[in-house]
Order: structure tokens, then sequence, then C-alpha cells
């Protein structure tokens, strides 16, 4: 789901990158980010924590606002897509947001109760806890393929937590961006939430804030440029990053099960999806057999555009040198087929998260040189599997690093909102989502009482002889 965002100290143009299409309205700049955060410390110092039952009642009041307004949301981002298909949008950016929303109403007391734990026998009597509280102010930066959504799942988390938020929307789907202050403001006001909208020197200025916790969805580039900003400060941060998912599809696969899958992943939001399943890595199927089953499936014409011209003219550039394979004719406009694409072993296509309708496939002679292919590039949000038994499974858990391990299916396992959801390495760190996503936005606190006398007293200073005898015993 991480996309590009737009600049920060300089514009960068990245597979993720995206310019405002050309009939959407130019973004305009709303309140600064310096004032959103001066706003949101101010009315954290007059009205403090969000109590537990004030959060819950946030959240409830957020998935009915989204669910009385799905239709406004789903239209948005039509229109500033271009053509977005608006069950895409009502399932991935509505329905996603509010069974985050929902879950977590339902279980944060219990998320939030301080856990007891043990406390060493020469400091007994005492008690012990750990508590976690509200970090304070968190910053959210979101991308322009899911607008929605992944603007509104940290927000639900760092609530959750008890946090106040405040959201830059990404310029390149601005009428998105508006309906989101606007939902923001009826839903929650703006002493618990600001939306701060604008372009990339906005964006720019928004990660140099001293938040208490910066969260970032976008390109891996980008990625880098916010954690400097945000090092000034020492801002925590929440980086979902991108990356070339693999799908595996091994020799006990079912190819019809395993295509059937695999585009039905890829073909959503027109693979402009983080999680979308980049390359096909092909063991004991060749490509030509692999390409006859696609076509099979008939999932060959997404129902949603290429976002721009930009990314369009990227893609175009991206596949170039590389033999297409498209699986349906074109549609009008920016809407494109999916192609499968063949590519020598130094091709960009093998080093470039493709993030399009474009779906590279790889033949490999087994399952090691498999492991070996993802081992050997930067770590993943997900890898997929299809057609892996338990110890073919077990083997590639061990061999590569994700940050999701999924078989017989793509995507969907970021609509499970018990699991948590992030990278590793060039994809990302840190968590969301559910209790994950709690934790990410809470500080633990450590919770001491203690008692009038302990064994421990003994070693108090000043210490003489008989102290020092028995720090020696104890170091025996």
């Amino acid at each position: 789901m991480a996309a590009g965002h737009g600049r920060v100290g300089v514009r960068r143009h990245t597979q993720q990158d995206s310019a405002v299409p050309d009939t959407a309205p130019q973004p305009q700049a709303t309140e600064a980010p310096a004032a959103a955060l001066a706003a949101l410390r101010e009315a954290m110092a007059r009205d403090g924590a969000l109590p537990l039952d004030r959060r819950r009642a946030l959240l409830r009041d957020l998935a009915a606002l989204l669910l009385r307004r799905a239709d406004d949301i789903a239209a948005a981002i039509d229109a500033d897509y271009g053509g977005r298909c608006i069950e895409e949008s009502l399932l991935a950016e509505v329905k996603l947001t509010v069974d985050a929303a929902r879950h977590a109403a339902a279980r944060l007391h219990r998320w939030a109760r301080p856990r007891r734990v043990g406390v060493p026998f020469p400091f007994r009597p005492a008690r012990a806890a750990v508590e976690p509280v509200p970090k304070g102010i968190i910053g959210i930066m979101a991308p322009w393929n899911y607008p929605l959504q992944l603007a509104l799942l940290p927000a639900v988390d760092a609530v959750a937590a008890g946090n106040r938020v405040a959201i830059k929307p990404a310029e390149a789907t601005p009428r998105t961006a508006a309906l989101i202050a606007e939902l923001l403001a009826e839903a929650w006001g703006e002493d618990i939430a600001r939306v701060v909208q604008g372009g990339p020197e906005v964006a720019a200025a928004f990660a140099a804030q001293p938040w208490d916790h910066l969260v970032f969805t976008g390109g891996t580039e980008t990625g880098r440029r916010v954690m400097q900003a945000a090092a000034a400060n020492l801002v925590p941060l929440t980086l979902e990053l991108g990356g070339k998912c693999p799908a595996l599809v091994l020799p006990g696969a079912d190819l019809a099960r395993a295509t059937g899958a695999i585009l039905a992943g890829k073909i959503v939001n027109a693979g402009q999806t983080c999680i979308a399943p980049d390359t096909v890595l092909l063991v004991g199927h060749a490509p030509e057999e692999f390409a006859a089953a696609c076509r099979a499936t008939g999932l060959g014409l997404p129902e949603t555009v290429v976002v721009n011209d930009r990314q369009a003219a990227r893609l175009d550039a991206l596949c170039q040198g590389a033999r297409l394979t498209p699986l349906a004719a074109a549609g009008p406009g920016r809407r494109r087929a999916l192609a499968l694409a063949e590519a020598p072993p130094d091709h960009p296509l093998h080093r470039t998260e493709i993030f399009g309708p474009v779906l590279a496939v790889q033949p490999l002679p087994d399952l090691d040189a498999a492991i070996a292919w993802i081992a050997e590039r930067p770590r993943p949000l997900a890898v997929y599997l299809f057609g892996a038994g338990p110890e073919e499974e077990a083997r590639i858990a061990a061999g590569t690093r994700s940050g999701a391990l999924v078989s017989g299916r793509c995507l969907e396992y970021a609509a499970f909102p018990a699991l948590p959801f992030g990278g590793i390495g060039e994809s990302g760190f840190g968590r969301r989502n559910g209790e994950a996503g709690f934790l990410e936005f809470s500080l633990l606190r450590a919770r001491v009482a203690q008692g009038g006398w302990s064994l421990s007293r003994l070693l108090d200073p000043p210490r003489g002889a008989r102290a020092r005898a028995l720090i020696r015993r104890i170091l025996r």
C-alpha cells in the first residue's frame, strides 16, 4: 500500500511518485504543520490524555460516519484517479478502516490494562507493572494509492492509544484530502485531529516537526529523507515502504488456482499496491504454461486506471527491453491491461518495484534458487507461496525475511485487523493494526511501588566490609 507522497527536501521521481492528475484541482495549503502541532499540544495541555471511554466513542463515531459517507468517499477517490473502481474503494478504503476502528474499540480496555510483572526476591515486598500510556501527538504522512485507508488506519491506532493526530494527506488526491479533513472535523473535532493540506513544501515542513511519533507511508528513497528530517528532533518513526513482493509457485501448486489468486491480488487498484505480487518465481512450471493459465482466468483488465500520466510514462520506461504479454486489450485512457513481463537478469524490472499492472515472471530451477533470489534482494513486505508443503514452507521461512509469509492468496492478509502489518529493512519498520498498532503509539511506562524494607537495603551505602563480602558472595 506504500506509494509516493511528496517531496521531503527535494522532489523525488520513483516508481511510487505521482503528480496530480491533469483534471484535478491543485492542492491548497491550509494550516501550517507547526500551527497544527501547536494547537494539538495546547488541547492536550488543557484537556489531558483521552480517557478510555472517550477513545472508544471516537472510534465508533468514525466508523459510523465512514459508513454513512461511503459513497462520497468512493466518488472523491474516483474523481482524483480519473477512474477508480467503486467496489475497490468501498472495500479497501471504507470497510477495512471501519473494521479496524471497531476491532480496536471492542478490545481497547484489555489492551490498555496495566500488566503486573514479577519482582526479584531481594526487592520484595514491592509491586511492579507495565502500563501503556499515550505518546502525545502523532504525525501521519499518507500516500495517494489508498488515500483514505492509509491516512486513517494509523490514526485509528494512535487515537486508540490515547493520542491526538495530525494528518498530511497526499497532494495527488486533493479531493480525498479535503474530504478527510471534513470527516475528521465532524467525527473527532479539531482538538483531536488536524488535517494539513498542501504540496511538497508542506510535506517537507510536516516531516521536520517535533512530533512525538511520525508515520510515513511511501517510497523507500523518500522514507530515507523522512528519517533524516525526523532525526533532527529524535522523533520515533513508523515507515511503511515498498518492495518487490514475490509469489513463489512450486511444482506442487495447482496452476489454475495459483494464477487465479495471484492475478486477483495483482489486479486490485491496477497493481498500485505495495503488497501486490510483483514477480512470479516459477519452479517446475514453464512460463508458457503460466501465461496460458493466466489467460484462462479472464482477469486481464483492471477496473482501476493507472493514476496519472507520470505513472504511465514511468511504467513504459521501466518495461523497455522486456517481452510483454498482455492478458487483454487495453481500455480507454490510462486503463491498462495486465501484462506478463519476461526480461534478462540484469533488467531494471528485476531490481525496481513495478507498482502497476505489470507482472514479472522469472523461471528458476529449484527451491534453493528461489530462496536465494528472494534473499539476495531487499526484504519485501510479503512473500506469497503456492504449492508449498510443510517442509518447503519451513525452508522458505528460515531462508528469507519479510513482513509476512502468506500461503494460498495475496493481499487479503492486510485486511485481518488482529494481524500486525509492516515491513523489514527497505520495506520499512514498525507495526500497525490492532494491538500491535496500539503498542506502536504507546509508551510502555514502568510503575513500581517499593515496600518499606527489603534484603536489597543491606547493600545501601555506606558499605562496610560486611556489604562488600556479601556482594562478592552474590557474584560467585
